[in-house]
C-alpha cells in the first residue's frame, strides 16, 4: 500500500561525481594520441602531426579545465544569490523590528504613562529568573494577559469583571483627585466588615485627606429599614470626613424614580465604577465606564437623589 511503513524510499538520482584531477591530463593524451593517428593516415610530416597532436590535446585540456572554471562559477552566483535573498530578509527583518520598536517607543512617549513605567514592568517581565518554580511562567503569562485586557478594554471605555472586584475601587479611590460620589445599597451591608470594605474605607480617608469631597447615599427600601446599625455606620463614615446621607426609595418623589437605581461610584465625575447584583443578591459583575453619555447620566442621577435624600433622611 502507498505511503506504509514498509514502502522503501525512492531512490534519488545521485549527482555525478567529477572526474578525478589526474582524469584531465589522461583525456588530453588520449585526444593528442587520436589526432597523432588520425594525421599519420594523411602522410604528413613528423612535426606537423606533432604540432597537430599537440594543439589538440591542450585545447582538450583547456577545454576540461574551462568547463569546470564555468561549473564552479556557476555554482558561485547560485551560492551568493542564495546568501544575497538570505541577507535582503536579515536586513529586511533588522529594519521591521527597529521599525516596530521605533514605533513602541514613539507611542508610550506619546501616552500619558511614563517611559521609565512601561521599561520597568518588561524589564521585569522578560528577567524572570530561570531558576523560579515551574508555575511562576504560566502565572506570569495569565498576569499580563489579564493586563493586556484591561488595557485593551479601556481603550474601547467599558471594562467588565466577573463577579467581585478586590482592587479597582480602592486603586480607584488613591487616584481620585476632586470627587468621589457614591450609591450604596443597604442590603450589602456585610461588605463595610470585610477585609476590602475596611481597606476601601482606609482609601477614602486618605483621598479626603488630599482634599476629596466623598459623598455616600445608601439606600433603604422603607423608612422604617433605617435601623440603629446603619445609623451607626452613618456615624462612623462621618467620623472619617465622608458627607452621608439615606435615601428611602418608598418616599422618593416621581421624577427620581423615572431611573433605575443601582450600585455604583462616581469618581472625578469622568469615571463610573458599576456593580451589578444577581437574584439571590451576590455580585454578578463589575464595571469600569468611561464613555462621557454614561458617566454624565450618573453624575446628573446621583445629583437628583443626593437632593431628594435631603428630606427623607433621618440618620
Amino acid at each position: 500500500m502507498a505511503g506504509s511503513p514498509n514502502t522503501p524510499e525512492p531512490v534519488k538520482p545521485s549527482t555525478p561525481r567529477r572526474p578525478p584531477i589526474l582524469l584531465r591530463p589522461l583525456v588530453a593524451v588520449l585526444v593528442a594520441g587520436a589526432c597523432y593517428l588520425l594525421t599519420g593516415l594523411t602522410e604528413q610530416p613528423p612535426v606537423w602531426k606533432l604540432t597537430v597532436s599537440v594543439l589538440a590535446g591542450g585545447a582538450a585540456l583547456i577545454i576540461q579545465f574551462m568547463n569546470d572554471l564555468a561549473d564552479r562559477i556557476a555554482s558561485l552566483e547560485e551560492t551568493l544569490a542564495t546568501e544575497n535573498s538570505e541577507m535582503k530578509e536579515l536586513v529586511a527583518d533588522g529594519f521591521a523590528r527597529v521599525n516596530e520598536d521605533t514605533e513602541l517607543f514613539s507611542m508610550v512617549d506619546r501616552s500619558a504613562l511614563s517611559r521609565e513605567e512601561v521599561t520597568r514592568l518588561v524589564r521585569s517581565a522578560t528577567t524572570l529568573g530561570t531558576a523560579a518554580p515551574s508555575i511562576m511562567e504560566p502565572f506570569v503569562r495569565a498576569e499580563l494577559l489579564r493586563l493586556t485586557s484591561l488595557m485593551e478594554h479601556l481603550n474601547l471605555e467599558v471594562v467588565h469583571r466577573e463577579g467581585e472586584d478586590h482592587d479597582w475601587i480602592t486603586t480607584l479611590t488613591e487616584c481620585a483627585a476632586l470627587t468621589i460620589d457614591a450609591t450604596s445599597s443597604w442590603a450589602d451591608r456585610d461588605f463595610w466588615a470585610s477585609e476590602l470594605g475596611v481597606r476601601y474605607l482606609g482609601a477614602q480617608r486618605d483621598a479626603i485627606h488630599r482634599g476629596v469631597r466623598i459623598r455616600r447615599l445608601f439606600i433603604v427600601a422603607e423608612a422604617e429599614d433605617t435601623t440603629p446599625e446603619l445609623s451607626r455606620l452613618c456615624d462612623d463614615q462621618r467620623s472619617l470626613g465622608i458627607e452621608v446621607r439615606v435615601l428611602s426609595l418608598s418616599e422618593l418623589p416621581p421624577t427620581a424614580r423615572m431611573t433605575a437605581i443601582g450600585d455604583f461610584v462616581v469618581f472625578d465625575e469622568s469615571l463610573s465604577y458599576e456593580i451589578v447584583f444577581d437574584l439571590l443578591g451576590v455580585t454578578a459583575h463589575t464595571a469600569i465606564n468611561l464613555r462621557f453619555p454614561q458617566v454624565a447620566q450618573r453624575v446628573q442621577q446621583f445629583s437628583t437623589l443626593w437632593e431628594a435624600a435631603e428630606g427623607t433622611d433621618r440618620s
